[in-house]
């Protein structure tokens, strides 16, 4: 059994394949597998891996699940007590690997540890060094756009972009893998938050690298599936993290922030999206009542409260 299994979900992606999987092939940590989670691709990319990347385990699915249920299987066919999740729209450094092993190893109450991720176009930029959420319901990337030299430091972060992280699956049983109701976006930053409600922490280890194209799949910064899926899957979010209480205490801020990005987005051309989003995870949140995650003390609902405070001043400054 290997220490690590680096899954990567793949939709129509071959175009982006041999610069990710030649990046796998040369990296200096040895003992890890890949397992290339294939959602139902018509453009050859599963018959292109078989022939070119035989060493790469090909996990065909027969249609699209989206990330989240591309990723699941992923974990669930890999057995190693380290998982990795890249992007296919990537291209790691060589010590990649390597150093998130060491970054998740040397924390011992780390849920999740994320690379830092830098633009492929301007690869003296930051496209992600942490995800953070705040009581404004917004989620938001650290450091996008900016020098990357500015952000080598180890920090906590609310969550990890999934995008290039690794996990402990024992603290995956505890949480549940990522909840395939979100199919694509926002996925990591619930797994994240149910991780924090437990007590456990997120961190962001600059010493991993990771070139990143964004949008690999769906195309664009804003596009309508983004836009539906994103509001969608917050108000889901919410629902599923936060206690009655703690919603009703946050539920002017929230109205303001959902308020500000429906006018941004109906500025973009986008507000009917944003809007049926909204309403759409409303009914999700009612479908899946059920699934409500909860935290074992209310402390860890204040813990968080703070954090939430915290993380809106630090968006209003960055």
């Amino acid at each position: 059994m290997c220490k690590v299994s680096v899954i990567i979900p793949n939709y129509n992606g071959k175009k982006y394949l041999k610069d990710c999987l030649d990046a796998m092939e040369g990296q200096s940590f040895r003992d890890f597998e890949v397992l290339l989670v294939d959602n139902g691709s018509e453009d050859g990319s599963r018959e292109y891996v078989e022939k070119v990347y035989p060493w790469v385990r090909l996990i065909p699915l027969r249609e699209n699940t989206g990330f989240c249920g591309a990723v699941n299987q992923g974990i669930r066919n890999s057995r190693s007590p380290l998982v990795i999740l890249l992007n296919n729209d990537t291209v790691a450094d060589k010590d990649f690997v390597g150093e998130l092993v060491k970054g998740i190893e040397s924390k011992s109450r780390a849920f999740s540890c994320q690379a830092k991720l830098l633009e492929m176009r301007h690869q003296d930029r930051v496209d992600d060094a942490g995800n953070y959420y705040c009581a404004l319901g917004w989620a938001f990337a650290d450091g996008k756009g900016k020098p990357e030299e500015n952000y080598n430091r180890e920090k906590k972060i609310f969550a990890s972009c999934a995008g290039a992280a690794i996990y402990r699956r024992e603290l995956l049983e505890k949480t549940g893998l990522f909840d395939e109701e979100h199919f694509a976006y926002l996925e990591d930053l619930d797994i994240g938050y149910r991780g924090k409600l437990l007590g456990y922490e997120n961190w962001y280890c600059p010493k991993a690298r990771v070139l990143h194209v964004g949008s690999g799949t769906t195309g664009s910064r804003y596009n309508l599936f983004k836009v539906r899926y994103s509001s969608r899957n917050n108000i889901y979010l919410i629902y599923k993290n936060m206690p009655l209480l703690q919603i009703l205490w946050n539920f002017p801020l929230l109205i303001l922030g959902f308020g500000v990005k429906m006018a941004f987005f109906t500025a973009k051309g986008f507000g009917r999206e944003y809007g049926a989003g909204l309403k759409n995870g409303i009914m999700i949140s009612i479908k899946n009542r059920g699934k409500k995650f909860h935290a074992p003390s209310v402390k860890r609902y204040l813990e968080i409260q703070l954090e939430l405070y915290r993380n809106l001043g630090k968006f209003l400054i960055k």
